[in-house]
């Protein structure tokens, strides 16, 4: 038989398949209606394995793709119904909310929790979020977070990844016990030097502050070191500045270029970092939920169910809508063994068809949800 003939064929099977792939989705849709008025879950997972049973029974030599074509139609329709169920969320009525004013744009000003002194790697970040911001220091990432509900500041700026050390993980903490959302995003370069007193040699010292993402971004020249002792602090500029008020010629400080003209130090070694890549992200939060024009970013922390397939019943629910999914970072739940939750980041918007049904049905369906917010990364 010619190719073109096969085609021929295979185009013949495409449109009886289309055309019963349709009315699946038609009869998934009267499954629905009938679930919603009666108060039934979507997901029916006992009848769902009943016909993969089936299905790979009857496939023989093919029954793995015959599996993974069943398991998508099966996702496709949940997600399909998922939109038509009226069942309230709490993911709803977040997005409801924060939706009030769909065109509201980005304020340039306001008053603006942030960790650490003047020369911060956060500051920086609060100038680039809100360029005409009205900066208050806070000693913690706890304080910025009181700071934002106590209705002191609107908004607080909080550091959340780093390309080389991975995500921040007392941030998360914070977002996981406190009602806050996301809002905007940024990116920052990253420079780590080693800053001391002028005239101060590489021998002299014999303490070195920083903050411990620094301090992990900068293992390998600090595990060269012989007889230094590595002190963390809140951040790299409080570090830069306690040095230069001590006036201690044995202690150094990593932090940043512009910390030393700051603080009156100088540059021992500008080459201490792990990386040159070296990017660190920053969210801008706020204590009611609001997604600005623009929004086009989905930060999520998922706990799904400790057993075989959880995980990629969640991730297929995003395939179904194509959605691309930029991080997927698990985290062990302390004091449990081998539990984890999920730290996920998606690009899309809330107002897309089928994305807050998703989420809707990410909230049903695994054992712990927080919706972080939808916003844009500048």
């Amino acid at each position: 038989m010619e190719l073109s003939e096969i085609r021929e064929k295979i185009d013949a099977v495409d449109d009886q398949l289309l055309d019963l792939f349709l009315e699946r989705m038609h009869l998934s849709e009267e499954v629905a209606a009938y679930k919603n008025e009666h108060h039934l879950p979507i997901l029916n997972k006992e009848r769902e394995r009943a016909i993969l049973a089936k299905v790979t029974e009857k496939s023989g030599e093919k029954e793995r793709y015959a599996y993974h074509l069943f398991s998508t139609l099966f996702e496709l329709a949940r997600s399909r119904q998922a939109e038509l169920i009226d069942a309230p969320t709490k993911v709803g009525a977040q997005i409801k909310a924060a939706l009030a004013d769909i065109n509201a744009v980005f304020p340039q000003t306001g008053l603006v929790a942030c960790q650490g002194v003047e020369g911060a790697n956060s500051q920086v970040a609060c100038d680039r979020l809100l360029p005409r911001g009205n900066i208050v220091y806070v000693k913690t990432f706890q304080a910025v977070v009181s700071a934002v509900e106590s209705g002191l500041c609107k908004f607080g700026v909080l550091p959340i990844e780093n390309s080389s050390n991975g995500s921040v993980r007392a941030v998360y903490e914070l977002l996981q016990d406190h009602n806050l959302s996301i809002v905007r995003s940024t990116r920052l370069c990253i420079r780590h030097e080693l800053l001391a007193l002028p005239g101060v040699k590489m021998s002299d010292i014999t303490e070195i502050y920083s903050h411990e993402q620094a301090i992990g971004q900068c293992s390998k020249f600090l595990n060269g070191l012989n007889g230094v002792r590595v002190i963390p602090c809140d951040n790299t500029a409080m570090a830069a500045k306690m040095v230069a008020e001590r006036g201690d010629r044995h202690a150094a400080a990593i932090s940043s270029h512009p910390c030393a003209a700051l603080y009156g130090l100088e540059t021992i070694n500008d080459e201490i970092q792990d990386s040159d890549n070296n990017y660190t992200r920053f969210i801008c939060v706020t204590k009611d939920p609001v997604i600005y024009a623009g929004a086009n970013r989905i930060s999520l922390i998922i706990a799904c169910d400790n057993k075989p397939g959880a995980l990629y019943e969640i991730l297929s629910k995003l395939a179904a809508l194509g959605i691309n999914m930029t991080k997927l970072e698990s985290c062990p739940v302390t004091g449990r063994n081998f539990e984890f939750i999920f730290f996920l980041e998606l690009e899309a918007s809330v107002q897309e068809p089928g994305v807050l049904a998703m989420l809707e049905e990410l909230e049903r369906s695994c054992a712990g949800f927080h919706f972080l917010g939808n916003y844009a990364e500048v």
